[in-house]
């Protein structure tokens, strides 16, 4: 039987240095939930506190559901990562490139290569961030996608297929594959996923993976038989203040269309499921999701020694990137756990990692911005791995 205490005493420290409202942590192994820990609020207002039904806003932790069941969809024969984007997104056929001429200039040019599905799920495509218009554009691109952007929005709200669909018109930063950026890949990945099964992605999730895991305190919409375990989301004013930030992505499902762009909220214990079905090689209780072959693929490193330069920073040092998760290949930076384990973060305060070797997952959950993830994250990391390991 391990030991959690630590893991317990450090959740408490969050909360009582005011460094986070609330928080929650779970272990799985094999197909065992081996601990589960809360401290703090889920409201503080109304001195809710955190519990194991508590369900966090996900932000980008949302999109590792996407990826997993591009997997299934893989194997069933669909696609291949090297086709062009434009096989089943006809309107990226002519995609240019953004380039800056010897005299300063920019000028935009046809690419040497189609966009492929790997440049999109490896965030290799070029095209960053844009979900709403930039009011100071830093680069040609988000200039261009924020007009884009400000002219479908005057439409009301958009389907992320009507967003992948206006940014075909675009040109992208780089030649695809040469560099790494954080951005629109997600996006083009969950309309592939929406062609592929011919329904939004919201439904493919449920369909897929949350009725078939058992995920009862995951959704993707804040609705009257979740909202009372919905945590609040908190912007940090200062070491112990937290002022409620309203809801940073959890729509009513009559505010916006089915094929809105979905984010997923889950509570830390549904998340390590979906982990260790993933840790565990593709399986939980005898149910196969995923080949083993398919979800080494997955978190296999895609960036050469450029790509990894775009990618590095203190927070992920020590990893490479997937096909959509991010993978560790060194431990020198102080990771203690076993190289190739992989996961991903949340923007709002979520980190989760599968250990393929040991087969364990760990979910950490709060709601906050900004999320301090190096502070919590790291933390965790040791304290989990040196319980586990």
């Amino acid at each position: 039987m391990r030991d959690f205490s630590r893991m317990d005493k450090l959740l408490q420290r969050f909360v009582e240095e005011g460094s986070n409202p609330g928080c929650a942590v779970a272990v799985m192994q094999g197909d065992e939930m081996i601990y589960h820990g809360e401290a703090g609020y889920a409201d503080i207002a109304s001195g809710k506190k955190v519990d194991v039904h508590s369900m966090f806003s996900q932000a980008s932790t949302t999109k590792l559901f996407t990826y997993a069941i591009l997997g299934m969809i893989f194997e069933e024969g669909k696609f291949l990562f090297s086709d062009p984007l434009y096989y089943y997104l006809p309107e990226w056929k002519d995609t240019q490139k953004y380039v800056c001429l010897p005299n300063g200039n920019i000028d935009m040019v046809p690419l040497e290569k189609p966009i492929t599905i790997r440049d999109a799920v490896a965030m290799m495509c070029g095209l960053p961030y844009c979900m709403i218009p930039s009011v100071n554009a830093t680069t040609p691109t988000l200039a261009a996608m924020s007009k884009q952007m400000a002219e479908l929005l005057k439409k009301g709200p958009s389907t992320i297929a009507e967003e992948v669909r206006v940014m075909a018109d675009v040109p992208v930063m780089f030649e695809p594959g040469s560099h790494w950026l954080y951005g629109f890949g997600s996006e083009i990945t969950g309309v592939l996923v929406e062609t592929f099964e011919e329904k939004p992605l919201r439904e493919v999730f449920k369909d897929r993976l949350i009725d078939p895991l058992e995920l009862e305190d995951t959704d993707t919409f804040a609705r009257p038989g979740n909202k009372d375990r919905i945590v609040t989301n908190y912007a940090k004013k200062g070491q112990g203040q937290f002022e409620a930030a309203g809801d940073f992505s959890s729509l009513d499902p009559d505010s916006v269309p089915a094929g809105a762009r979905p984010n997923l909220l889950t509570s830390a214990h549904d998340f390590a499921v979906f982990m260790q079905m993933l840790a565990n090689g593709g399986t939980y209780k005898g149910r196969k999701y995923l080949g083993s072959g398919t979800v080494a693929m997955l978190h296999e490193n895609q960036l050469g020694p450029e790509q990894l330069k775009d990618f590095e920073n203190d927070y992920l040092a020590g990893y490479g990137y997937g096909l959509g998760f991010r993978t560790l290949m060194t431990q020198k930076y102080g990771h203690n756990g076993h190289l190739g384990n992989f996961g991903w973060t949340g923007g709002t305060g979520i980190w989760v990692e599968a250990d393929p070797v040991d087969k364990f997952s760990v979910a950490y959950m709060h709601n906050m911005r900004p999320n301090d993830e190096l502070y919590h994250h790291h933390r965790v990391r040791a304290v989990v791995n040196g319980i586990m390991l």
